[in-house]
């Protein structure tokens, strides 16, 4: 073969790799929206798992979406608007229970880090009667808990509390500032904030009543239909629980942005707290679901005819933790 012959097979072969956008072009990135459902530390992992770019990394172009509570997320997720979010397990069970295909593929944490925060004078349960409380939405997370708990304690949460439905933590703690509300649903660093101002926990969810929350929810559509996707996302997930563990400085970099603080004391406390309660292999929660019946029994007790694995598919994690992916994260720790 001559020399000239040579110079224009490599010419003709550049021309051709140029031409295939196939072959010279990166496969677009995969656009999706997740529901940030609040401003605290709680939603940390799809801020980190953005800002960190592991979704770009896994081939997804992630929009994060502010919402409010589980029933409007769980509304957005059917209608398509978004495409995951938390929502809590008794959310996921009505809706199902009504026709819906809402499912869990990753629980974040075993338990809710919420506290009731009270004006000083309300020093125990019974002192909530007659006095105004301030939560998120009607079916949120808050919501059933707070409900739970009251019974717990003796009250009737349907007539010896006042509700009120206030959006995000922060907003929730001016509200009790302000002398709005009496009493309010904040989670961490909200609470300690508020306690910095001279405010006191009535009570910590965590320790009242076993509930796994920050799930991973999908629509069971999405699951068998666009299985790749879902799994570049649990994936992304899994990654930026690891990378929060592992970077702390970056991790506490992005809590800084998304809480608008600086507050070293409020972010330093936010890491130990969170290091630990995040689970390193997310498996959607099956055991300790017995409040969680109790509560959606009241309006649907035809739930107590359901398994809690009807509404969970662990077969993503499952694949993750099975194939080694996970410990591989975690081996040169």
């Amino acid at each position: 073969m001559t020399k000239t012959l040579r110079l224009l097979i490599v010419m003709l072969f550049v021309s051709l790799v140029s031409a295939s956008p196939g072959i010279a072009q990166e496969k677009p990135l995969k656009k999706i929206r997740w529901g940030v459902t609040s401003i605290s530390a709680s939603n940390w992992i799809p801020w980190l798992a953005k800002e960190a770019k592991i979704y770009e990394k896994n081939g997804l172009d992630v929009e994060l979406i502010l919402l409010r509570g589980s029933g409007q997320t769980s509304a957005a997720i059917l209608g398509g608007s978004i495409f995951a979010a938390p929502v809590t397990i008794a959310t996921v069970m009505q809706a199902n229970l009504s026709g819906a295909d809402l499912m869990t593929v990753a629980h974040t944490v075993p338990g809710v880090q919420s506290k009731l925060v009270v004006k000083q004078e309300i020093r125990r349960p019974e002192d909530l009667k007659g006095k105004k409380l301030g939560t998120s939405s009607r079916g949120s997370l808050g919501d059933f808990l707070f409900r739970h708990i009251t019974r717990k304690y003796g009250l009737d949460p349907d007539r010896d509390v006042t509700w009120l439905t206030i959006g995000t933590p922060p907003e929730r703690l001016q509200a009790l500032a302000s002398g709005g509300v009496d009493a309010a649903d904040l989670s961490y660093p909200t609470d300690a904030r508020a306690q910095q101002m001279g405010f006191r926990v009535l009570w910590d969810a965590r320790k009242e009543v076993v509930y796994p929350s920050m799930a991973v929810v999908t629509r069971r559509k999405h699951t068998q239909e666009d299985r790749d996707t879902v799994m570049r996302m649990v994936k992304s997930h899994v990654e930026a629980i690891h990378y929060l563990k592992t970077q702390k400085d970056f991790s506490l970099k992005v809590l800084s942005k998304y809480l608008r603080t600086n507050d070293k004391e409020l972010l330093e406390g936010s890491y130990e707290l969170y290091k630990q309660d995040f689970i390193s292999v997310p498996y959607p929660i099956t055991d300790g679901l017995q409040a969680t019946y109790d509560y959606v029994a009241l309006t649907r007790p035809e739930i107590r005819n359901h398994k809690p694995e009807e509404f969970m598919d662990r077969s993503f994690i499952a694949e993750l933790d099975k194939s080694g992916f996970i410990k591989q994260l975690y081996e040169g720790r």
